[in-house]
């Protein structure tokens, strides 16, 4: 993105969009460049506060009204941003973390392992999803809030863990949604989604058909494959339905070369699409 943080708030990144928009890939490869030129989203630094800021206004220029949910885990500050359009109970919520992670401890390059990861795909891919989203799903939409979760990303690190924003949101908010929906890591160029072994087995088949129908086959592979540890977990355990959308054939997980460079509009539009048309029939039942 040209320009940088005082350009932004002073301009604005995106012009107002017509109320008819589709999902645009490309924009959302906009806002994946966006966050990484603004640094590493680690946890307490100067570009993480940015980013909660820039969520935050441009999810007002999309009509959203938000808030910052605030939280301490093991000893950490939590910042997780709520988003919704109206103050009715979610049906839906759809969750992307928004930080990196502390230290590149999978780069090839021993001496890069103590750097923060840029978390162009991890991180920033479903932030850009879910603000892509924001601007775009129709108004006659069921209930949904969007959330952008802190603190995904520190695990095996000495006074960390795992998810502490969506263990974080669960704990402080006594609902049930129909559907719980974690993005993460959807940017790659080579995208391939299979279904996740712990995530809700009837609301997999949901998504990854409506993949079907408008042709994602080959992104969206409906066979299970993996077990992971993601945001969707405490959901899972709170007895809320949740589904974990990810691709962790990545090669540059946890590395220093997770930029911007390895993402594609495609990839993002493919997943973007998928789940504009899964809420929006979602809605019409």
């Amino acid at each position: 993105m040209a320009g940088g943080w005082l350009m932004w708030t002073a301009t604005g990144q995106h012009p107002p969009q017509p109320a008819t928009v589709t999902f645009d890939g490309q924009r959302a490869l906009t806002d994946v460049d966006f966050q990484t030129s603004l640094g590493p989203r680690t946890v307490g630094s100067v570009a993480h506060s940015q980013t909660i800021e820039w969520i935050r206004a441009e999810l007002k220029d999309a009509g959203w009204q938000s808030e910052i949910q605030y939280a301490e885990m093991l000893g950490h500050p939590i910042q997780n941003v709520i988003a919704y359009r109206t103050n009715i109970t979610p049906k839906i919520i759809l969750g992307a973390h928004y930080d990196s992670r502390l230290f590149a401890d999978n780069d090839p390059d021993p001496a890069k392992r103590n750097q923060p990861v840029p978390g162009a795909n991890d991180g920033a891919s479903g932030v850009a999803v879910l603000l892509e989203l924001a601007r775009t799903l129709p108004q006659k939409t069921p209930a949904v809030w969007l959330v952008f979760l802190d603190a995904e990303d520190n695990g095996r690190i000495n006074g960390w863990d795992w998810i502490l924003g969506s263990r974080a949101f669960v704990q402080q908010n006594d609902i049930k949604p129909e559907a719980v929906v974690i993005v993460d890591m959807v940017g790659d160029s080579e995208l391939n989604i299979y279904m996740e072994n712990n995530s809700d087995a009837a609301l997999s088949k949901e998504i990854w058909g409506q993949a079907s129908q408008l042709g994602y086959n080959q992104a969206f592979i409906p066979i299970p494959k993996y077990t992971i540890l993601d945001d969707h977990v405490p959901f899972l355990d709170a007895g809320i339905p949740a589904v974990d959308i990810i691709d962790i054939d990545y090669p540059y997980w946890h590395t220093t070369a997770d930029t911007t460079d390895k993402i594609s509009a495609r990839s993002l539009q493919i997943v973007g699409d998928t789940l504009w048309h899964w809420i929006v029939n979602k809605g019409e039942k």
